[in-house]
């Protein structure tokens, strides 16, 4: 399978180690390195692929799943501006609380007199 031109400068930063998967699948699964573990050594982090019984195919699953988790580390978020409340929302939570206020009241069991 031929390999994106991202993929094959990623794939220069990490290790790859076919290994056998374990779980259902029977002897296909149980003799075959299909499953793929891609390590990328400058971060560290581990993204595995054992879905196809094809090497190649799981090796390019597992490098666009790491390509995935560096494009999103890489994005920046945007600040947060605090803003206030506005005085009518302000107005809106007291008059909440005062209504739960007022059926609480209600609930309650009138005093002995």
């Amino acid at each position: 399978m031929p390999l994106a031109e991202h993929l094959k400068r990623l794939l220069k930063d990490c290790d790859v180690e076919p290994y056998k998967s374990s779980g259902p699948g029977g002897q296909k699964k149980n003799k075959t390195e299909s499953s793929v573990r891609i390590r990328h050594r400058p971060t560290g982090l581990v993204r595995i692929a054992t879905e196809s019984r094809s090497q190649a195919r799981n090796r390019l699953t597992a490098l666009e799943r790491l390509h995935a988790v560096l494009a999103a580390r890489a994005r920046r978020r945007v600040p947060r501006i605090a803003t206030r409340p506005t005085a009518a929302a302000r107005r809106r939570r007291v008059e909440t609380k005062q209504h739960v206020a007022r059926k609480k009241d209600l609930r309650r069991s009138p005093e002995p007199e």
